[in-house]
């Protein structure tokens, strides 16, 4: 299933996130990691601190795994709705904001 994702990113962690998609850390995690990696790069803020991504999932619930081990610590509020395909959000590059974080100590 795909789902469009809305969320809203909590600033003093979302550095944090960005070094572990680049580490590879996240890119390791079965069996949703590359899925995460690529998501996050699809990913726009929309508003202020509000970030919409489309994501792929075979969760019983919506991002429950992606959720749990990675999405809850750096994101807040966040909500999916089904969708047909992958689809464009507009808005700026989350990933190139994260890049501008520091990661947390």
């Amino acid at each position: 299933m795909i789902y469009k994702v809305k969320a809203n990113v909590i600033e003093d962690r979302i550095g944090e996130l960005y070094r572990k998609l680049t580490d590879g850390t996240i890119a390791k995690q079965r069996p949703d990691g590359t899925e995460i990696v690529a998501s996050m790069k699809r990913a726009v803020l929309t508003d202020p601190g509000v970030a919409e991504w489309y994501e792929m999932c075979f969760c019983p619930s919506p991002l429950y795994h992606e959720r749990k081990t990675q999405y809850d610590f750096y994101f807040t509020g966040m909500t999916t709705e089904e969708a047909d395909d992958y689809g464009v959000v507009e808005g700026d590059s989350l990933w190139s904001y994260m890049a501008s974080k520091p990661d947390t100590p």
